[in-house]
């Protein structure tokens, strides 16, 4: 049955043949690999016999290493390098990628890297999305675009798969999911130990720190949040972030006392997806630690601001959102006025908070901490 973005293909408006060597590039955000991954697993279904390599920022690399739909993944490095260093890895980076003889290409974003590097494959069949910036030898790059425009009501991973159901490539899992290998798992038990928790608690992940600090909700009102926690429901909460966040992950933990833990920056990504799978709950901001935990089956309580949960947030009755009920919320800017600071989170409170949470922990469709 024809899609119903069909006519808004322009190039070929279908795949022709089998792939037999697919390649799929997003160029994204860590959070937007974990969307990306219902795009694989519906490459895989509708091609089961096929090659399919993705290509990723290194940073995201990682969490790809234990997916079933894939058989490789390319990590592409952003490193200060001389003219000539810049060069041979360029020369050497397309060679290896014309040796994948990929003959469909698919790039889930509209920048101009990924672009470049879906026609230098030498795929026959180049499929994107429609860009309009400017750059019209942008889309030259590609035999198929379709021209759709990203709207509000749109979850950003319905939109990814738009682009290729609208050739006929569909999955009906929608979820995104990432799986965990079982020997990460036995490297959190050790890691576990190390940091001398308690074998019997229960654990919960706070991660209190965004990319961009107009997400974030504020310091005191973590402190207060994880004290409360511990004492309600005798958890042990386990503080998440970066290696740069974590002398302000350090300052939160000193001031919570018995029961808090600094893990920030203390595993590779691959070992935090299964830190937070071994975790009850996860309270955090809209992050990459929020899409993490809800693809490797944790239940979230995410905490929004500015953006919008229609777009960003883990779909399914174990995910609670918070959102301060506000006439301008979301307004989808930097803060208020673009100024890096929201109004929206300055005024959303513990209280707010922890009713969210209790009312969450209660729900025995989230059966989380019983």
């Amino acid at each position: 049955m024809p899609s119903k973005d069909m006519n808004l293909v322009t190039g070929k408006k279908t795949i022709t043949g089998t792939p037999r060597n697919i390649l799929l590039v997003q160029l994204g955000d860590i959070g937007d690999v974990v969307l990306s991954t219902p795009c694989i697993r519906a490459l895989r279904e509708n091609y089961p016999q096929a090659r399919i390599v993705v290509v990723v920022w290194d940073k995201a690399a990682e969490l790809l290493g234990d997916c079933p739909w894939l058989d490789q993944v390319i990590a592409v490095t952003k490193r200060s390098r001389s003219l000539w260093e810049e060069i041979r890895f360029q020369i050497d980076f397309f060679r290896n990628l014309r040796s994948l003889h990929c003959d469909l290409a698919i790039d889930l974003r509209t920048g101009t890297r990924g672009a470049i590097m879906v026609f230098l494959s030498g795929a026959s069949q180049r499929i994107g999305f429609d860009a309009e910036d400017g750059k019209l030898w942008r889309n030259s790059l590609f035999t198929s675009l379709l021209k759709r425009e990203y709207t509000p009501d749109l979850h950003v991973a319905d939109y990814l798969l738009g682009l290729l159901a609208a050739f006929g490539i569909r999955t009906e899992q929608k979820i995104p999911e990432l799986a965990v290998a079982e020997e990460k798992q036995e490297q959190i038990r050790i890691i576990l130990e190390n940091e001398a928790i308690p074998w019997d608690k229960k654990l919960v992940a706070v991660q209190p720190f965004s990319l961009w600090q107009y997400k974030e909700w504020g310091k005191e009102k973590y402190i207060a949040l994880i004290r409360w926690l511990v004492a309600e429901y005798g958890v042990a909460v386990i503080v998440t972030g970066s290696a740069a966040e974590n002398e302000r992950a350090e300052e939160i933990v000193r001031s919570c006392g018995t029961g808090c833990y600094n893990f920030a920056g203390k595993t590779s990504l691959g070992i935090y997806a299964a830190l937070l799978q071994q975790c009850r709950l996860f309270i955090g901001v809209d992050s990459a630690g929020l899409h993490i935990a809800a693809a490797v089956g944790t239940p979230t309580v995410g905490i929004f601001g500015p953006s919008s949960p229609v777009s960003w947030a883990p779909a399914g009755r174990h995910h609670l959102i918070i959102q301060k009920n506000l006439p301008c919320v979301p307004c989808r800017q930097k803060g208020c006025h673009n100024s890096e600071k929201s109004n929206c989170l300055d005024e959303l409170t513990l209280e707010e908070i922890r009713a969210g949470v209790e009312s969450h922990l209660q729900d025995s469709s989230a059966v989380i901490l019983s």
